[in-house]
């Protein structure tokens, strides 16, 4: 669902959060099309200059994102995109991962 501020003319956001927080954005403008949150609400100070982007990562978030996009998903449901978007999103997930020098999932390591 998304947040109210459509309608009083502010960009739209989910879950409080701008499109860029998500892996997945299939329309910018459609909140509908956006899938795994991965950024806090930091990410606005990010988008603002005031932060680097990677410091808002939300590495709690991180693990259901990376589930959701393996056969098996999280929680048993895969996330619903095109193959591609899939493929593209766990590569932005696994450049996460590189510059946090963290180790990368076997799942992102078949994928990205």
């Amino acid at each position: 669902m998304t947040d109210s501020k459509i309608e009083e003319g502010l960009p739209p956001t989910k879950e409080g959060l701008p499109w860029q927080a998500f892996a997945i954005v299939g329309d910018p403008d459609d909140p509908e099309t956006w899938k795994l949150p991965h950024h806090t609400k930091a990410i606005y100070r990010a988008l603002n200059y005031k932060l680097g982007i990677e410091k808002t990562v939300d590495w709690d978030s991180m693990p259901a994102a990376v589930a959701s996009l393996s056969p098996g998903g999280y929680r048993g449901e895969r996330v619903q995109s095109p193959p591609e978007d899939i493929l593209k999103a766990a590569k932005h997930l696994a450049t996460h991962y590189f510059k946090a020098e963290k180790p990368l999932p076997d799942t992102l390591a078949v994928m990205a």
